[in-house]
């Protein structure tokens, strides 16, 4: 019976492993990218060390001061509150009636601003003589600081000694012999409409750059083929553009809503709070700098990053899907 053996196994030339050889040039070739790519973040360390300790550093402060007992007026009494501070929030009467209040003040200015910016936007879209000059004159107001604003307000149109307003009311009543003329306090009479004012002028251009961003970026030959159909402008306007800013229309209410949320200069400058305009930056700022209140200021302030995070989440959302339309196109 003849004898078999098993065969040798094979080896590379030189007792090289392919395998093994295979490997070191995938993990080589691992390490290389990964040498790219700290390359090519390395820049953005600085920028990304800076925005940790300038922003999430000094909101873990909060956080951890929001656990914490700690009022100016009683230095003994300070200590560990756990919850304590955040069911003091949300039973404080005071702070529901600032939420009440930013609720209605953003609500209002938002959905005010939307529709002039629209109206304005679509004005924009056309072609006439000087529409540069027109422009750059409606984007004004958003560029001038928000405490500036605020005081022109106060100081150049709602006064009643001196302001425009009254003194319009006064011009008109005067052409038909009159000499008693209207002259309201619009910062007592009516506080509340009276920053939800400022701050609509303020914003409009804001909304207006949005709207009119996306009344560009429309397709041009649907509209043509709309007209060329006999579709009336209105028409045009309600099947074409409104769906085509949908998108448009959500990302400025949800950015507008964030930064009117914590809007703090007009209601400060404006009426100081008074008459039921104190929003919640406004009451924030009553508990830490009047009450002293460290402790349950932060824990305030907790509240409303987190709800703004939530509202800022849904922007973001449409950011990217307008993000994914245009790539799409």
């Amino acid at each position: 019976m003849p004898i078999t053996t098993a065969e040798p196994t094979r080896r590379a030339p030189h007792g090289r492993d392919p395998d093994a050889a295979a490997g070191r040039q995938v993990a080589r070739a691992r390490r290389t990218q990964r040498a790219k790519d700290w390359a090519r973040r390395a820049p953005l360390l600085p920028a990304l060390v800076f925005l940790i300790i300038v922003t999430q550093l000094p909101f873990v402060a909060t956080v951890v001061i929001s656990f914490t007992r700690w009022n100016a007026m009683a230095p003994d009494n300070r200590g560990f509150a756990a919850f304590d501070n955040y069911v003091a929030v949300f039973t404080d009467s005071a702070m529901r009636s600032s939420v009440l209040t930013t609720v209605l003040l953003t609500v209002t200015v938002v959905l005010v601003s939307l529709l002039l910016g629209l109206g304005l936007a679509l004005l924009l879209d056309r072609s006439f003589r000087g529409r540069g000059i027109v422009r750059t004159l409606l984007i004004t107001p958003f560029l001038v600081v928000p405490v500036a604003s605020a005081l022109l307000w106060k100081h150049a149109l709602y006064n009643t000694s001196y302001g425009l307003i009254n003194g319009v009311l006064t011009w008109i009543w005067g052409l038909f012999g009159s000499d008693h003329p209207p002259q309201p306090d619009w910062m007592t009479d009516s506080p509340l409409a009276a920053v939800e004012m400022s701050l609509i002028w303020q914003w409009t251009p804001f909304m207006m750059l949005i709207l009119l961003a996306g009344l560009q970026s429309r397709p041009a030959d649907a509209v043509e083929a709309a007209r060329m159909d006999g579709a009336s402008a209105f028409d045009i306007f309600r099947y074409l553009t409104l769906p085509h800013l949908r998108r448009y229309l959500e990302l400025a209410a949800l950015l507008g809503t964030i930064y009117v949320v914590q809007n703090f200069d007009a209601v400060f400058t404006i009426t100081s709070g008074g008459l039921g305009t104190a929003n919640l930056p406004y009451t924030i700022y009553q508990t830490f700098y009047q009450a002293h209140d460290y402790g349950r200021a932060s824990a305030q302030g907790v509240v409303v990053v987190l709800c703004s995070l939530l509202v800022a989440t849904f922007a973001l959302r449409s950011v990217s899907s307008l993000l994914r339309e245009e790539v799409t196109r």
